[in-house]
């Protein structure tokens, strides 16, 4: 028992016997299997009602398919943060308003990608409701702390924190554009910084949010993996990228020099990546960066290669968490606690991938077998043409 207790607090549990640790696995575990469970009865009701998107020259999908998987995602996260509340309430006030406020801000990001995605929305306005989900972290305290710029530090702070916020929510909403890629980086990226959060009890809010978006995240790519079943569309890249971007400033991060963001930006290199080409692009072919959609994205130019969606995603998914080890160690994680955090990655990753890939053959199956049994009745039936 000892050499166990140890190994715990080598990966920074700090009270092994206490049940710290086993609320946020609890978190995890509980906002993963409601939204697992919830996507498909979503899925149905999304192709009854018409929330899909149709296949077009930029989508890779074939067929209709269900983009309100953002829904779920929300759902599934508030239902764990609920139960863990009332099974160990918060007693420290400062985390309950952090987590009450990300969670109310990341509300405002779920109804404007829906209403996007359904009805569509004009860039100014979505911007405009991110910019209030930015400032009503701001108001609660969750913002950078700037220590240069004299009198202006507190103004400073609040645009560096505004400008990370809506960067970070846009650039996962634009990486958006294969099955299984944005889930996966919201994934790795929520159990690196989950695991950076638990070193620190300054961020209990913090590892608490990142392991309900983690879980939310794996229990979503259950049904995201390829051939996708759902999307999570615009209202679940917005939820993943704030959640991910405000989680990433909380505790006591502080901007000293235009260097000190980048051991943070590290962890989500790979949408911020992406979106600084396609702007990039974009400004040098003189169109709108914003509202001029196209196929100039790092994931295109790999299927433009003749990758196919699956391995194009195991690639992006393998630099996210090489990048993320990477930020890990930046951050003065130990090797083991890297290591620990990688291997858990993949091992859950592998699992939610066996698991989609068995239920894709099951339903190939079952569509072959109710093919070949009309072919049988029509081959049966007679040649008169009554019916059978």
């Amino acid at each position: 028992m000892h050499h166990i207790a140890d190994f715990f607090r080598a990966l920074g549990i700090a009270d092994p016997s206490g049940s710290g640790w086993v609320v946020v696995i609890l978190t995890f575990v509980l906002a993963g299997v409601a939204v697992w469970r919830f996507m498909p009865r979503l899925r149905m009701f999304a192709l009854d009602v018409g929330w899909a998107d149709e296949p077009n020259a930029r989508r890779l999908n074939k067929e209709p398919l269900p983009n309100a998987g953002g829904l779920a995602i929300f759902a599934g996260v508030t239902v764990a943060l609920v139960i863990t509340a009332l099974l160990r309430p918060i007693e420290i006030e400062h985390v309950q308003i952090s987590v009450l406020a990300i969670l109310l801000g990341s509300s405002f990001m779920i109804v404007a990608g829906f209403i996007d995605d359904q009805f569509g929305l004009p860039p100014v306005v979505r911007l405009v409701i991110q910019l209030i989900a930015a400032l009503l972290l701001v108001s609660v305290g969750i913002r950078m702390k700037v220590t240069f710029g004299g009198d202006f530090a507190g103004a400073l702070s609040v645009i560096f924190t505004v400008l990370w916020i809506m960067a970070i929510t846009n650039a996962m909403n634009l990486i958006d554009g294969v099955d299984g890629l944005a889930g996966g980086v919201s994934f790795i990226t929520a159990m690196s910084l989950l695991a950076v959060s638990a070193q620190d009890q300054n961020k209990a809010a913090a590892t608490i949010i990142l392991a309900a978006a983690a879980g939310a995240a794996l229990g979503f790519l259950r049904h995201n993996l390829p051939p996708s079943r759902i999307i999570m569309g615009d209202s679940g890249a917005y939820f993943f990228g704030f959640v991910l971007a405000a989680s990433s400033i909380l505790g006591n991060l502080k901007i000293t020099t235009a260097f000190s963001l980048f051991p943070t930006i590290l962890f989500l290199f790979l949408p911020l990546l992406d979106t600084v080409l396609v702007i990039g692009r974009r400004l040098l072919k003189r169109t709108n960066p914003i509202s001029s959609p196209g196929k100039d994205h790092i994931h295109h130019r790999l299927l433009a290669r003749g990758l196919s969606p699956a391995r194009t995603v195991i690639i992006l998914l393998g630099v996210t968490l090489a990048v993320n080890m990477l930020a890990m160690g930046v951050q003065g994680l130990s090797i083991l606690v890297i290591l620990v955090t990688a291997a858990g990655i993949l091992l859950l990753l592998g699992l939610v991938t066996w698991r989609r890939r068995r239920a894709f053959r099951r339903a190939m199956a079952r569509t072959k077998a109710q093919t070949e049994a009309a072919a049988a009745v029509r081959e049966e039936s007679p040649t008169t043409g009554e019916k059978v």
